[in-house]
């Protein structure tokens, strides 16, 4: 399978086989996941990977039950706390404790789980992004033993498949590929646009299960909910200010 093939028919895995992932492979995969194209090639992140069994059991938890058949989860954290050790060692100023470099460590560390996923795939593994990294940000952070400079910001559940999930729909290109400057939609292109997500068997399914008006009030409603994100945003702010990312000194 070339890589076009590969990544078209991604689909997220979320139950594992009984099988540990050889220190080879992992190797490999982590491999490339360091050759990703990072700001300034200083690599302002680090991977955790959770392999013991009593802690893969306790980052479950955090994780809401996710993942919980994985062999591994990789954590991919924000990292600071590396370079300005660095710094201190050589005598420069500690300059990246700031909102800048929270935005920049998180592409980074983005582009280094993609790396990660793909070279993943290409050894016959599955994997899931879990989101809920952001819900339990303080939890997660303890259980990992991380210092202050390190904020987890994508975590991945990584094993051999015991499954073979339905891919999901995806919008067209036209609803996500601007071409010189933004498009911004009429109604009947957003209505155009969301069709193929709202006539999918499987969200049409859940509308009914959740008694819902249309699949958007899924999100708005049940899933992501106003009231959730201001909490959570709440709380991942209140962590990254003692993390050392939001301080004015």
């Amino acid at each position: 399978m070339n890589t076009e093939e590969l990544l078209m028919n991604h689909r997220s895995v979320r139950k594992y086989k009984d099988r540990p992932i050889d220190r080879q492979v992992l190797d490999r995969i982590l491999e490339c996941g360091m050759r990703a194209s990072n700001t300034g090639n200083m690599q302002i992140y680090s991977v955790v990977v959770t392999q013991d069994a009593e802690r893969r059991e306790a980052l479950s938890k955090l994780h809401f039950g996710q993942g919980a058949t994985c062999a591994a989860y990789l954590t991919i954290c924000v990292d600071v706390n590396r370079y300005h050790h660095w710094c201190r060692l050589r005598g420069c100023d500690e300059p990246y404790g700031n909102f800048l470099w929270l935005m920049s460590g998180t592409v980074d560390a983005s582009l280094c789980a993609q790396n990660i996923c793909v070279a993943a795939e290409s050894e016959g593994l599955g994997f899931c992004y879990l989101g809920t990294v952001m819900y339990n940000t303080k939890a997660i952070a303890e259980l990992l033993e991380l210092p202050k400079g390190v904020v987890p910001v994508v975590t991945l559940s990584l094993g051999y498949p015991d499954e073979e999930p339905q891919q999901s729909e995806r919008l067209p290109l036209e609803g996500t590929v601007h071409y010189e400057t933004y498009h911004n939609y009429s109604d009947a292109e957003i209505d155009d646009i969301h069709r193929i997500r709202e006539e999918f068997p499987f969200n049409q399914e859940m509308v009914r299960v959740n008694k819902t008006r249309n699949y958007c009030e899924i999100f708005t409603n049940i899933r992501y909910p106003k009231k959730d994100n201001l909490a959570i945003s709440q709380s991942l702010e209140e962590f990254c200010t003692q993390a050392g990312f939001f301080n004015k000194d």
